[in-house]
């Protein structure tokens, strides 16, 4: 015997039907599952001053992104993973995140740490490195984030030539970095327009050495009107002290590696009095350069919301700034579907296109799209803490 009729079990089907989707309704909506990003950067060891900077960075963009609408309607979710400045944990991480497969991965942090895990992503995925000292190959997967350490040390080597300091001498480290540093001096000091520049003086050491006081006495000796210390972090700040300690009063230029207010303010009391950093064009925001005003906007942005997350405007953080917008724009116009050879496809036809380093341009400067009008000059400023442009891009001085 059944309990209903046959007439009444339609309609008790009906309230069944109808309850369950009330009982659905009344319950809250299941998120849509994150857009995962895996970050591979130093957030300990030797560059952990970049990194946790652009750790910071990373989570002010999420948060932006995710107040836009995140990437195809999903959050986005950044996976950050400390490589301890090591180049051999870098390939160790990076190798299990290819192992699931993503469309990309950004970082790492360093030059050493980018080549490493470079050398890996051969048939993808995308790996946008936060060093711009390393120069993948075109139509790679590696692509490079900022202006090129060598278009770096050309509009150096211009002020200087431009402001009649033609006695340069140069001082790298034995590391990666240092190398990369030393190819791109010699070839800028090899360029027709510095035919009247000489190296009076070359130094090298270890990123190690506690001491370079015999290096800078050699260095002093050659009578230079001009120096060019190329190293980042602990290092450079042995040099500095070595600098001080030899009375060397010339002007001393290094690398925006060393773009960080946490170094300026560690190392305020042997800082030179004469501190020079090419840059990319992020410091430029509210000078006057003559940017385009599309960039001007793009900087505005970046200042804007760096000030709400109560971070610097510094390297670290415009790197990452720049790097994550520009992987995000491409991911939010391919869709969250997007493979890794869409993405590196539709980076690499990327122009026009502005961000806080200038127009990118990937068809005529590929895997980077900044070129040699991308590098301004910097000096120090300790009174305004800040990085102030005394030239323009490419390296002219201003008028003053």
């Amino acid at each position: 015997m059944t309990l209903f009729s046959s007439a009444v079990r339609p309609a008790l089907r009906g309230a069944a039907v109808a309850g369950l989707a009330a009982l659905a309704a009344s319950l809250p909506a299941q998120a849509a599952d994150p857009y995962e990003i895996n970050v591979i950067i130093s957030i300990t060891g030797g560059a952990s001053f970049i990194g946790k900077s652009e750790q910071q960075s990373f989570e002010a963009l999420q948060k932006q992104v995710n107040q836009s609408g995140g990437i195809g309607g999903r959050p986005l979710k950044f996976n950050f993973l400390d490589d301890q400045t090591s180049p051999q944990t870098a390939v160790q991480l990076a190798g299990q995140v290819i192992a699931t497969r993503p469309a990309v991965i950004i970082g790492p942090t360093i030059v050493a740490m980018c080549n490493a895990a470079g050398a890996l992503m051969k048939n993808g995925p995308v790996m946008y490195c936060l060093s711009p000292g390393i120069h993948p190959p075109p139509g790679s997967f590696v692509f490079t984030s900022s202006t090129s350490t060598y278009d770096l040390s050309r509009a150096l080597v211009r002020y200087y030539r431009m402001r009649g300091w033609n006695r340069i001498a140069i001082m790298t480290s034995s590391d990666a970095t240092g190398q990369d540093a030393e190819r791109g001096l010699n070839e800028t000091a090899g360029l027709p327009e510095n035919k009247d520049v000489r190296i009076v003086a070359r130094a090298h050491f270890n990123t190690t050495d506690v001491s370079v006081a015999a290096q800078i006495e050699n260095v002093k000796a050659a009578d230079p009107q001009a120096f060019i210390a190329w190293s980042t972090g602990a290092p450079i700040a042995t040099i500095f002290k070595g600098i001080i300690q030899a009375g060397l009063n010339v002007p001393i230029g290094t690398t925006d590696g060393n773009m960080t207010h946490a170094q300026m303010g560690n190392y305020a009391a042997f800082l030179p009095g004469q501190l020079y950093i090419p840059s990319a064009l992020w410091p430029g925001y509210g000078h006057k350069l003559g940017l385009d005003p599309a960039v001007e906007k793009a900087q505005e942005a970046f200042y804007r919301e760096m000030k709400a997350a109560s971070l610097p405007v510094e390297l670290p953080t415009s790197i990452a700034w720049n790097t994550g917008s520009i992987v995000i724009e491409a991911l939010r116009k391919l869709g969250p579907g997007a493979s890794a050879r869409e993405l590196r496809d539709y980076l690499a036809g990327l122009s026009g296109t502005p961000g806080i380093d200038g127009m990118l341009d990937f068809k005529a400067v590929p895997q980077r799209g900044l070129g040699a009008d991308s590098a301004l000059v910097t000096r120090w400023d300790p009174a305004r803490d800040a990085w102030i442009p005394v030239s323009r891009p490419g390296g002219t001085p201003i008028e003053r």
